[in-house]
């Protein structure tokens, strides 16, 4: 029967149901022929009728399908009228191998109806195949039929007949036309990929007056299919993940080339609508921020790791935190405390390969290192061609030339088109920001209307994800002052919670986290956005404020912009809980910062409540926070702490259940109670022993990572 190609490469963008897959068996004969008649009306009534277009290409072999199922409806109705007492056994095993058949006829139209032209002209030898296949099929089908065991009308038989003629003469019928189109098409992706530039008019002839891909709104269609295919793309299909990103930024660079910004009235319309309606940026927020595995992301600053190393202890940690650690002049892991043996870095390649996998399948970026030991290991279907990055920079030319010089509306468009090309690729980005698309950004946002500061602010944000970007955005004179400026004055919430994400990525440097934290009014607005912000501001606002409170010199900004009194507030707010007190707990490794928390009412009652009900990374930051307070906020703060109900139950409840450093911290919290003139009234039922075997003080943790368990659930959005 149909061969399995048929499923690898026509089901990429549905799964088929198991129908096509296996013959009924408990179907009664009157049942089954009913069935088979609604198939094959079905597929008749898709190509009949003045509303029913059919497809662009294809549509010699499309037909030809078609005309033999009408004869086979004819037979079936045939059968219908015949009655089943006269119909054998012989004949039904057919009719079962007959519903594969029509099953899968359906599946090859539909999949042709539903692509789009580039598509089916990429593809054009391989659906021809798979025609010719059904063909095949059909022949052997009516070869094995007992027409002479029928009392069939003669007209009917005569039609069979002659369709089972027709289909053994049957051949791969390939139309010449289409398949020079496709040589054509594979023509301009070559031009790009020796470094020349198409001709416009050659462009316009192919794509337009060939291909009737006429306005904005099929590109996108064509673009976006494109892209769900490259998703979808199992490396068994021509032509391969590459080829396609380069007809995807190929097309791209048609749309604005053709049409500069023709028809945006509409498209820009919707957006505005939407915007208004549903709140798209926050909803595509929302979408992307995923809760990222917990073994994926770096012990010491917490986020998703992209070069992740193995030193001599058999930790894994990103290679720069490590590399700034060991330079720092540390010579123990920072997760176990084991001296280094070695300094050595070894790639953790297995893990790189897995991150890379599940970031792929989330639609989340991923800029993997740039240095010889892994772009010799990186999949080359998964890198982007030549052509690609030509066309992507003939098409970042185009968009910032608008930027420049464009009218308002062009302007606004150009920033949009720049933040959905900046939503993947590192190449992308690179490309956008070397054409010169930063600077006037910068100066888009301080436009007067909503749409513009809010495309341009979110392709900022996007452009940000990329390393080498944080540092051009940083250069520009008065950028990071005029992102601060959108946080506390963004006409739309979005606007504001999209320059607060900004700031987290920028944060990520740092270099930059002290200089983000001076910029005026910056902190402020961050504490401000997570008090009154959504729940989406709020979390942009907390990671922000945490990658900030990672640098110690900015203890005494946060206490002054009135983030400490913030950070307690969100101790009881879910989904940034845990974020806040990582973030408190890092404040209070400081006196000033541990003073400052102490007069702060609900601090305890906050960090004692996560304790009680938090998540087991809640808990950890919690009593990590309530031992740092009693470290360095004084004896005042230390018998605050000391009086919190139920808290000696609480730390027994972590010495058994909590995570192997939330046990830690609350071991070193109980001794420190134990040292205090009134321990025994509270904390009598613990015992010396439970404070962990050995009467030797814990080091205090020195490292990021060893003091604040931050949860994982961080990552920059693409918007």
């Amino acid at each position: 029967m149909a061969s399995a190609a048929i499923f690898s490469s026509l089901m990429r963008r549905r799964s088929p149901t198991l129908e096509a897959f296996l013959a009924p068996v408990d179907l009664p004969n009157a049942a089954l022929l009913d069935t088979l008649r609604a198939i094959s009306m079905d597929l008749l009534l898709s190509f009949s009728g003045k509303d029913k277009t059919p497809p662009y290409f294809q549509v010699k072999n499309s037909r030809s399908l078609i005309r033999k199922i009408q004869v086979i409806s004819l037979l079936l109705d045939a059968f219908r009228d015949l009655g089943f007492s006269k119909i054998s056994t012989t004949v039904f095993l057919c009719f079962k191998e007959l519903y594969l058949l029509l099953y899968r006829s359906k599946i090859l139209i539909d999949y042709v109806k539903g692509s789009t032209k580039l598509w089916l002209l990429l593809q054009n030898q391989s659906i021809s195949g798979h025609f010719h296949d059904m063909n095949q099929e059909i022949s052997t089908l009516l070869d094995v039929f007992p027409l002479r065991e029928i009392h069939l009308s003669e007209d009917v038989k005569e039609q069979v007949e002659l369709l089972r003629k027709q289909s053994r003469k049957s051949k791969l019928s390939i139309d010449k036309n289409d398949d020079l189109l496709r040589l054509k098409l594979y023509s301009f992706l070559n031009e790009f990929e020796n470094g020349r530039i198409p001709d416009r008019n050659q462009l316009y002839s192919f794509f337009v007056e060939k291909l009737r891909i006429c306005n904005v709104k099929s590109y996108r269609d064509e673009i976006e299919f494109l892209e769900e295919q490259i998703v979808n793309h199992d490396g068994d299909i021509e032509p391969t993940a590459s080829v396609l990103n380069g007809f995807v930024a190929l097309m791209r660079y048609c749309r604005f080339l053709l049409f500069r910004f023709e028809d945006e009235d509409g498209e820009l319309g919707k957006w505005k609508r939407r915007t208004t309606k549903k709140g798209l940026i926050t909803r595509e927020i929302a979408d992307t921020f995923i809760t990222i595995p917990k073994d994926f992301c770096c012990p010491i600053s917490l986020d998703l790791m992209q070069d992740p190393v193995i030193v001599s202890t058999g930790q894994t940690y990103e290679r720069a935190s490590i590399a700034r650690w060991v330079e720092e002049g540390h010579s123990t892991c920072p997760k176990t405390g084991q001296m280094l043996v070695h300094t050595k870095l070894v790639p953790n390649r297995a893990l790189r390969n897995l991150i890379l996998q599940w970031c792929m399948a989330n639609g989340i970026p991923y800029d993997p290192p740039e240095n010889a030991d892994y772009s010799s290991e990186c999949a080359v279907s998964a890198l982007p061609s030549k052509a690609a990055m030509e066309a992507t920079k003939a098409t970042a030319g185009l968009l910032v030339e608008h930027l420049a010089n464009g009218t308002p509306r062009a302007q606004t468009v150009a920033a949009r088109e720049i933040r959905l090309l900046a939503k993947t690729g590192r190449e992308n980005r690179a490309c956008i920001a070397e054409a010169g698309a930063i600077p006037l950004l910068k100066r888009l946002l301080l436009s007067s209307d909503a749409c513009a500061q809010e495309n341009s602010v979110t392709a900022m944000l996007n452009l940000s994800i990329y390393d080498k970007n944080k540092s051009r955005i940083m250069d520009v004179e008065g950028c990071l002052g005029t992102i601060v400026g959108v946080l506390r004055y963004g006409h739309t919430t979005e606007a504001r919670e999209n320059a607060a994400a900004t700031l987290f990525s920028l944060s990520a440097v740092h270099d930059y986290k002290k200089q983000i934290a001076q910029e005026g009014g910056a902190v402020e607005a961050l504490a401000g956005l997570l008090r009154e912000g959504t729940a989406r501001g709020k979390k942009d606002a907390v990671t922000a404020l945490f990658n900030l409170s990672t640098h110690t010199e900015n203890c005494a900004r946060m206490i002054e912009s009135g983030a400490i009194t913030a950070l307690v507030g969100a101790l009881g707010c879910e989904g940034v809980s845990e974020e806040a007190a990582g973030a408190l707990a890092l404040i209070v490794r400081q006196p000033v910062g541990a003073e400052a928390v102490a007069k702060e009412e609900m601090a305890v009652a906050g960090l004692t409540g996560m304790m009680r009900c938090g998540t087991p990374r809640g808990k950890e930051n919690a009593v990590a926070a309530l031992l740092e307070l009693c470290r360095g906020g004084g004896a005042a703060a230390t018998e605050r702490v000391l009086k919190a109900p139920a808290l000696a139950s609480l730390l027994q409840s972590l010495l058994f259940t909590g995570t192997k450093r939330a046990r830690r911290k609350a071991a070193s919290l109980a001794r420190v109670f134990q040292r205090c003139e009134n321990a025994s009234l509270h904390f009598g039922g613990l015992g010396v022993g439970y404070a962990f075997a050995g009467n030797s003080a814990e080091p205090r943790d020195t490292s990021f990572a060893g003091d604040v368990g931050m949860p994982v659930s961080i990552s920059v959005p693409v918007l």
